[in-house]
């Protein structure tokens, strides 16, 4: 159906939206870019588009400050099957400048468990050849994911863009920290539990992906060890009733960052109402964003004068209760364990509760 209605819209309306005490609501906020400089382009054109990003990026982030003092991330979701080290290098450097990180995109067809399980070893040994990608405790190269084409677990109805039905358990014993594939609506793999945060389970295709189970203080602390289950963060999907088609038909927010539809405050608005969060920690609420950065009129965006604006007007959510915190995937990922692990408060010492920052 139209915008993949079928599937979110009535669980969307049926959801309970919990109100936060009398502190101040954190704002989490991440940009999770499924980059792709190569996508219509050669390799001379992707290298003079990571050219605009090493050089005007950390001009826009400079100007930049959130409650902790950090500047905005941003999450760079590279393809593996596209690796290339002469493109890696100068997006390395970007990050290793700017605080900004690398984790792990991947689009394939008609795959094997085999063929997966090589496609992200591979992946991330290249990745960490260049000082990128996030260790654990033990020293393990851990990543965040997100599905090319969004047919994460062979989702997509018409069996397309995967292959491997229980896509799961692969990513965990590979080292996936977590799944940011979702929300990927207008496309027909959206799932049916939206504003989420929890864990997937180890079951065949949609019914994956529709079995989210919530990630609570205390109850889901253990599932991060569990080679069954998978942490996926989802950003917000809504009906935006402040804007509409027409005049009339409430536009679809669905986090996802354009040229036509820059991040603006009203949005944002709509997606802490949304207050995607860890069950018990209603004051921590987790606003991922997402967007193609490779693509040139997004980036003109991301890096112009739209994102200055946006960037500007968030000095007024202290105006609202809330405190901002600009955050990478892999510290999201860390702050809902720290949720789960009950802390309450300022999230900003928690950046790094569980997966570290590899150095270059």
């Amino acid at each position: 159906m139209l915008r993949a209605f079928d599937k979110w819209l009535l669980p969307w309306l049926l959801r309970r939206r919990p109100r936060a005490g009398g502190g101040p609501r954190h704002v989490m906020l991440a940009v999770c870019d499924h980059f792709e400089p190569l996508h219509g382009s050669d390799r001379e054109g992707a290298l003079r588009r990571l050219e605009i990003w090493r050089r005007e990026f950390p001009r826009f982030a400079a100007d930049f400050r959130d409650a902790d003092g950090q500047p905005p991330r941003h999450t760079f979701f590279y393809p593996i099957e596209q690796y290339d080290p002469g493109l890696l290098a100068p997006l390395a450097e970007l990050c290793h400048q700017t605080g900004s990180e690398v984790e792990i995109h991947l689009h394939h067809d008609r795959d094997t468990p085999e063929g997966l399980t090589a496609a992200l070893e591979q992946g991330k040994r290249d990745l960490a050849a260049h000082g990128l990608l996030a260790r654990d405790a033990s020293g393990s190269v851990r990543y965040g994911f997100i599905h090319g084409n969004w047919a994460l677990n062979h989702s997509h109805p018409d069996g397309l863009g995967c292959g491997v039905e229980r896509e799961i358990p692969i990513l965990r014993q590979t080292g996936c920290y977590a799944d940011f594939t979702m929300p990927s609506a207008p496309s027909p793999t959206q799932a049916r539990v939206v504003n989420t945060i929890g864990y997937l389970p180890d079951l065949p295709g949609r019914r994956a992906i529709d079995g989210l189970e919530p990630a609570a203080v205390g109850r889901t602390v253990a599932w991060r060890d569990d080679p069954r289950r998978l942490l996926a963060i989802q950003g917000p999907l809504a009906l935006n009733t402040g804007r509409r088609k027409w005049g009339l038909i409430p536009r679809v927010e669905n986090g996802d960052l354009t040229g036509a539809n820059p991040a603006t405050l009203q949005r944002l608005g709509v997606a802490i109402a949304e207050a995607i969060h860890v069950e018990g920690q209603p004051e921590w609420v987790f606003v991922k964003y997402h967007t193609h950065g490779g693509i040139e009129s997004n980036f003109h965006m991301l890096l112009g004068d739209a994102m200055r604006r946006f960037h500007n007007d968030l000095a007024s959510l202290d105006r609202f209760g809330c405190r901002l915190h600009y955050v990478s995937a892999r510290e999201m990922a860390n702050l809902v364990h720290a949720a789960e692990d009950g802390a309450t408060g300022d999230p900003g010492a928690h950046r790094d509760h569980v997966f570290i920052r590899s150095s270059p």
